[in-house]
């Protein structure tokens, strides 16, 4: 499960930090970092894809968070006896709670 994470986080993690990175022109002295390259970038997959370049960064964060979605119902759906189990104990403790902090004694009664 951690090398499905780690292979999952990262392209993701390495893809925003360099979109970001270049659309602000952080460069840091790096060719790939300017926003001439992310505006070729995008052009050329504008243009093999038949669509405007405008239109991809959006498509792939879509296309991000439906994939964070699958990958947290996954972990969601291998840990789901320790999530119930998380679940019951916090329910549980609630209405301990509640009972405990309900008494005879009106809190309109207070100074």
């Amino acid at each position: 499960m951690k090398w499905f994470l780690i292979l999952w986080a990262g392209p993701v993690l390495l893809l925003t930090s360099w979109y970001g990175l270049s659309y602000y022109d952080m460069s840091f002295g790096f060719f790939m970092l300017t926003r001439h390259t992310h505006d070729l970038v995008f052009r050329i997959y504008g243009h093999i894809l038949g669509i405007p370049p405008e239109t991809i960064p959006p498509l792939v964060a879509r296309a991000i968070a439906f994939d964070s979605m699958i990958v947290f119902a996954i972990i969601g759906f291998r840990k789901r006896k320790a999530i119930a189990a998380w679940w019951r104990r916090r329910q549980s403790s609630r209405s301990v709670d509640a009972a405990s902090l309900s008494s005879d004694e009106s809190l309109s009664s207070a100074p």
